[in-house]
């Protein structure tokens, strides 16, 4: 029985040696399975691009636009006293050039983004961090850059598909106040309506006083809109076809912050890259042009029908006139083949002699002025 112990022993000791090379060959492989998962997990995200950043300023700001246009497209005309024609003064001028130029700019980004096509193209520049820091360097230093992404066209098909929706908006509104203008002069609203406006100058000074003021942003509208950007859904924007470049002014800057979004370049670290793109000098001039417009057009009222009409002409008209002229394409003039004149002498005919007859222009008429057009002069009623 004794002569068994050591042998015994031997066993158990074998035994434990061999565990314990076994726990340690195990050991060894997970490490090496958990060091491959790793360098894979690391690979892959190597060939990953980055999530879209955004600022949420950039959000805020399109929000702003957003509420502001689709706002003033709700005036229509059939004004019922003098009172509900300066309220809607008051909402209409209560806007900065600046800021609306801005939150256009915004807006039409996060349309952007809202294209797959487009996010997919400039996601192909993110996969590589050196080739990524390149592209970003090229579009801060050149914006055009993003005009020619894989993509772009989609993205731009739905940009000028969106904002001419709110121009088409803003049109109808035009319309129905301008037209009524014209109508209130001779329907049943007439006495109040010619009649000469009290205090105009102090009407003119707080028109005034309100283009100096900032909007403050919808936090439900920006977290909506920011949600979509990320998102790339949410806004609902369709119907935009392939548009090719050279883009306008808008197309072209909102292309290049969206572009930077996609790229992670564009997020509350890189304020200077998306205060730049959103500062477009042609929506901005056009909407600074619209509001001396305005207030030379106040200061030549005297009726309240006249009123009305600067109200639809350089309020709500002219907001569509600026986003047209900065966000859509020049429109295409065509000119046809040449038609060969009669070569028959023209016959003479001798008119009676008298004095030339002109048509009347009416008041409201002499108001009729736009951004960039002469200005006939105003009432002198």
């Amino acid at each position: 029985m004794r002569s068994a112990t050591p042998s015994r022993s031997l066993s158990l000791a074998a035994l434990c040696a061999a565990a314990l090379l076994g726990g340690c060959a195990s050991g060894k492989a997970e490490a090496e399975a958990e060091a491959a998962r790793l360098a894979e997990a690391a690979a892959l995200a190597a060939r990953t691009p980055p999530a879209i950043s955004l600022s949420e300023s950039v959000a805020q700001d399109a929000s702003v636009y957003l509420a502001f246009a689709r706002e003033i497209a709700t005036l229509r005309g059939g004004f019922e006293n003098p009172e509900a024609i300066q309220s809607a003064l008051r909402k209409g001028s209560a806007y900065d050039p600046g800021q609306i130029s801005r939150g256009l700019v915004a807006y039409a980004s996060i349309v952007a983004l809202q294209s797959p096509a487009f996010v997919s193209g400039v996601n192909q520049y993110g996969i590589n961090p050196t080739g990524r820091q390149k592209m970003i360097a090229d579009i801060v230093r050149d914006p055009r850059v993003a005009s020619y992404m894989p993509g772009a066209p989609e993205a731009a098909g739905l940009i000028m598909a969106a904002l001419n929706a709110d121009i088409t908006a803003l049109s109808a509104a035009a319309n129905s106040v301008e037209d009524d203008a014209y109508a209130i002069q001779a329907d049943g609203r007439r006495s109040w309506a010619i009649a000469h406006i009290t205090d105009r100058e102090t009407r003119l000074a707080g028109a005034k006083s309100l283009s100096g003021q900032t909007m403050p942003p919808s936090a439900t509208d920006s977290a909506r809109l920011l949600a979509a950007a990320n998102s790339g859904a949410g806004l609902g924007v369709t119907g935009g076809r392939r548009r090719e470049g050279p883009y306008p002014p808008v197309v072209t800057n909102a292309l290049a912050l969206a572009a930077l979004a996609a790229l992670g370049a564009a997020g509350e670290d890189a304020r200077a890259n998306t205060v730049a793109l959103q500062s477009e000098p042609t929506s901005r001039n056009c909407l600074h042009e619209s509001k001396l417009m305005l207030f030379q057009c106040l200061a030549a009222s005297r009726p309240s029908y006249e009123d009305m009409f600067c109200v639809g002409r350089h309020i709500v008209r002219d907001l569509a006139t600026c986003t047209r002229s900065s966000a859509l394409p020049a429109a295409t003039i065509t000119v046809s083949d040449p038609v060969v004149a009669d070569p028959s002498p023209p016959a003479i005919v001798i008119a009676p002699v008298g004095p030339p007859r002109l048509a009347p222009v009416s008041p409201t008429e002499m108001l009729n002025t736009g951004p960039g057009a002469p200005n006939p002069g105003g009432s002198g009623g």
